[in-house]
């Protein structure tokens, strides 16, 4: 996501900027009656997008009666936002905080039916730094301002007396400064090898890959700053969910038995989205993958003392797709104390109860839990209830 994206998906804001997108979504809804209208995945090629690719590949989507093209890969949040408004995919998997944004910021309406996945992120840094603290004076990068490794990067920052900045790449930086830049997630293990960067946050399986090659190493997980956080969701247009609910329900279906197969079958997941596998859904070696999606030794990390919850039990990456509301609210509220650039007056007007009852659609995903066997499914309360637990 380079600062060329960003201002071009900002631009989406902008009723000129949208309405030929919004045309062509048009068009596209109309050449298709009720249920008949295909699945059109888009997404990144990272391994937020594995229900969707797993859901594909193991024809889950056929099984629940619904027709399929190939899913389609793009480069930067910026062009999978646009080829979503524009009708030419319909079911993407994206940064949670973004939904805020499209949905509040640029005014389409759109909603999340599930969580793609939890965790699955981590602050990768060069293998000179050892600690947070470490990062003052430094430049980090981060894959989109509106993203969960924006939020809690900066948390961690804050927790350890750092200040998080926004300068041109070239510009002094005091000691307990920190400078976040944003760059896609394909280009920071080379940014950081080149030494242009001193570290990133981002999804996986780019920190396997900068651990693998020896370019650096993990400082925290995400996942054990703010347990069993949602990264990516699986978002649908409000049109298609009111206009195509049984539609909706299928799409939603199909991704949470993939979600529950996925669970069980790690290494085959791996063999799946690795690029020996006749799909080439991505370009990762199995190796990488196999060290996100299957391990699940965690000795060294805890004996290093970068994981601080030992007693959080969690998998390096995981899946679970009910969109807790106390999440959803959570994430407005520490959207509010995040620096992002661009125009953020939309933020303020929010309500997070609000945005948990509007952005999100349970629905569809309630009915589909019950269909595998319920919440203990997937180890969650049967009340579909928690509390948000955040420790940086």
């Amino acid at each position: 996501m380079t600062r060329r994206d960003f201002l071009q998906m900002s631009a989406l804001a902008g009723a000129a900027a949208a309405t030929p997108l919004l045309f062509a979504n048009e068009a596209r809804a109309q050449a298709f009656k009720g249920d008949d209208q295909p699945v059109r995945i888009g997404y990144l090629p990272i391994t937020d997008a594995t229900p969707l690719l797993v859901a594909h590949g193991r024809k889950l989507f056929e099984a629940e009666g619904l027709r399929t093209e190939a899913p389609r890969l793009f480069r930067s949040w910026a062009q999978i936002v646009e080829a979503f408004i524009a009708g030419q995919v319909n079911v993407i998997h994206l940064l949670s905080p973004a939904t805020l944004w499209v949905r509040y910021g640029s005014g389409f309406p759109a909603k999340v039916v599930a969580w793609n996945h939890v965790n699955g992120s981590a602050l990768t840094v060069d293998n000179g730094i050892n600690k947070i603290a470490d990062l003052g004076g430094k430049t980090v990068a981060v894959p989109f301002w509106y993203s969960i490794h924006n939020i809690l990067l900066q948390q961690l920052l804050r927790a350890n007396g750092l200040e998080p900045v926004t300068r041109a790449r070239d510009s002094a930086l005091r000691a307990n400064e920190v400078n976040l830049v944003v760059l896609a997630p394909a280009e920071m293990v080379s940014a950081m090898a080149s030494r242009n960067i001193s570290g990133f946050i981002v999804a996986e399986p780019f920190n396997a890959a900068a651990e693998t090659a020896g370019i650096g190493k993990i400082l925290r997980f995400s996942g054990d700053v703010w347990k069993n956080h949602a990264c990516c969701v699986t978002f649908l247009s409000e049109r298609d969910i009111a206009e195509r609910p049984e539609w909706a329900q299928r799409v939603t279906s199909a991704i949470v038995k993939a979600q529950l197969w996925t669970r069980s079958n790690q290494t085959d997941t791996a063999k799946l989205l690795s690029n020996g596998d006749a799909h080439r859904y991505t370009p990762h070696p199995l190796q990488v993958l196999t060290k996100v999606l299957a391990t699940t030794d965690y000795t060294g990390y805890e004996r290093s003392g970068i994981i601080h919850h030992r007693d959080w039990n969690q998998r390096r990456i995981d899946f679970q797709p009910y969109p807790f509301a106390s999440y959803t609210e959570a994430l407005v509220k520490a959207l509010r104390e995040t620096k992002v650039e661009g125009d953020t007056r939309f933020l303020a007007k929010l309500d997070p109860q609000a945005v948990a009852r509007e952005l999100v659609d349970d629905r569809f995903v309630r009915k589909a839990i019950q269909e595998v066997g319920g919440p203990a499914a997937f180890g969650l309360p049967a009340n579909l209830l928690r509390n948000e637990v955040i420790a940086a």
